[in-house]
């Protein structure tokens, strides 16, 4: 009775349980940091935590970016190599900083289309049905700025998983952090209240990258962004929160000061300067965003009139009956041929391009950005074929295994297809999918996984003759495995 009450409520339409299990979706790639470490072919990484490397990343990115830059990728490396060295300092340098450049990347996401992450949940519908989502999130992003050169920043949901605050009204989350922060200096626990700071820190730079969004939307499309009433409403709001939190800091930075004055413990009064740098880091932030809430609406007029009166692109127009017909009709045929072919192969379009124009490109990148949906897309259920009951047996695969148990021998895949046909007309369609399997066989994670020796095929240019199959007569063979030594004992 109790579960089907709580049923009724409407669990799935809740936003907070969307917002809950979106908030596990962004430490996720953290936690597959430590499960691809074995994986690494170049490092016994095992000694690593990556998880904890990829929390310093994201803080030095966050404290590095400012509004109109953000980190540099190599300094951010050289900051986190120390705190790498520290957890395996027996290893080398290079080593050190291959394993920083390799966890930047991992939060970048390097190598898929978007450069994104993405997360399957489920929710319950309001008439009680269960809905998969997909929620699309970055990390880490690399942005152009003004002088040309790429830098990182972090995102909101890297920014989230940083300060333990995940989907948090962010001026709500300023506030107690402020009051969490003046009641411990107060009470003494400066220990306590260097935390506080450096999380009302990173909020700070969390509220100042949704005004950058905003400007950078602007000048993007002016058409995109809300300034009758939702950016003015910001500014005003953010004004009012700069002021606030600059009264409160500075008189922090009183309280600090009488506590470092009046502590007689060295390690107290050393605590206490080290606040003091983190407040004043506060307000230097809230003073560069006071001074970008200030140009926001002089941004806004000249992004308004370079949209408005730039006016598009002019070209020379063809005069198709002056520059053309007529010079064609004075030309033998012969000779009028190729340039009326060029100009209507050019204006008929009868293929599509292989690549969009650069028209098109600038087009694509300049549409503004969808809103998205806060419980995520939908994802469709896939329709899945029957599966098909497999006919081989098990002493068939392990007739296969014998086949190609070659310890010491190299043998062509023709002889072994046509030994395979004498004993099961079966057999040789298995013996194929093994050694094609062979052919992209990985010696290092087959040593990972403890395997004791590896089926390998090798192309060596010979054409298969056979009846039922073609491609390359492959060389297959069986190799035994060998334990690498560690780095250690080659180190000695």
């Amino acid at each position: 009775m109790v579960s089907e009450l709580r049923l009724n409520r409407g669990f799935g339409s809740d936003e907070a349980a969307a917002r809950r299990l979106k908030a596990l979706a962004c430490t996720a790639p953290l936690h597959d940091l430590d499960v691809r470490k074995a994986r690494l072919e170049w490092a016994d990484a095992a000694c690593y935590q990556m998880a904890e490397v990829a929390l310093q990343v994201i803080d030095q990115v966050t404290l590095a970016m400012d509004f109109d830059r953000g980190a540099d990728q190599e300094q951010v490396v050289r900051w986190v190599v120390p705190f790498v060295a520290a957890q395996n300092p027996d290893r080398g340098a290079d080593e050190h900083e291959r394993v920083g450049h390799w966890v930047v990347e991992s939060l970048l996401n390097v190598g898929s289309v978007d450069r994104g992450f993405q997360v399957d949940y489920g929710s319950l519908s309001a008439d009680g049905r269960y809905v998969r989502r997909r929620f699309d999130f970055k990390l880490l992003v690399e942005l152009a700025a003004p002088d040309g050169r790429v830098y990182l920043r972090t995102t909101d949901e890297a920014i989230n998983v940083l300060v333990g605050a995940l989907d948090t009204d962010v001026e709500s989350a300023q506030v107690a952090a402020e009051v969490k922060l003046e009641n411990l200096i107060r009470r003494g626990r400066l220990g306590d209240a260097r935390l506080a700071a450096e999380q009302a820190r990173y909020r700070t730079v969390q509220y100042a990258e949704a005004l950058r969004g905003k400007l950078d939307a602007t000048q993007r499309d002016v058409r995109s962004v809300d300034w009758l009433t939702g950016v003015p409403e910001l500014i005003e709001e953010a004004l009012a929160h700069v002021e606030s939190r600059y009264r409160a800091e500075t008189a922090m930075l009183s309280n600090i000061a009488d506590a470092r004055d009046e502590s007689t413990d060295p390690a107290q009064r050393k605590k206490a300067a080290e606040l003091i740098a983190i407040v004043n880091e506060c307000i230097r932030r809230h003073t560069q965003l006071q001074a970008r809430l200030q140009e926001a609406g002089a941004t806004f007029r000249a992004e308004q009139d370079r949209q408005q009166f730039a006016g598009g692109g002019r070209r020379a127009a063809i005069d198709v009956f002056g520059q053309l017909l007529r010079p064609c009709l004075e030309l033998p045929v012969n000779a009028s041929v190729a340039p009326v072919t060029t100009f209507f192969g050019a204006v008929s379009g009868v293929s599509a391009p292989s690549v969009p124009s650069l028209n098109g490109l600038v087009e694509m990148l300049m549409v503004p950005s969808v809103e998205r949906d806060p419980f995520g897309a939908p994802v469709p259920e896939p329709e899945l074929m029957p599966i098909e009951a497999d006919s081989r047996g098990e002493a068939q695969w392990r007739e296969v295994d014998d086949l190609l148990w070659l310890p010491d021998v190299v043998r062509r895949l023709s002889g072994l297809l046509a030994q395979a046909r004498s004993l099961d007309t079966e057999l040789p369609k298995l013996v194929m999918l093994r050694v094609m399997h062979a052919v992209g066989t990985s010696i290092a994670s087959a040593r990972d996984q403890g395997e004791e020796s590896v089926c390998l095929a090798v192309d060596d240019g010979t054409t298969l003759d056979d009846v039922e199959f073609g491609g390359s007569d492959l060389l297959v063979t069986t190799a035994a495995l060998r334990e690498a030594p560690s780095y250690a004992a080659a180190a000695r």
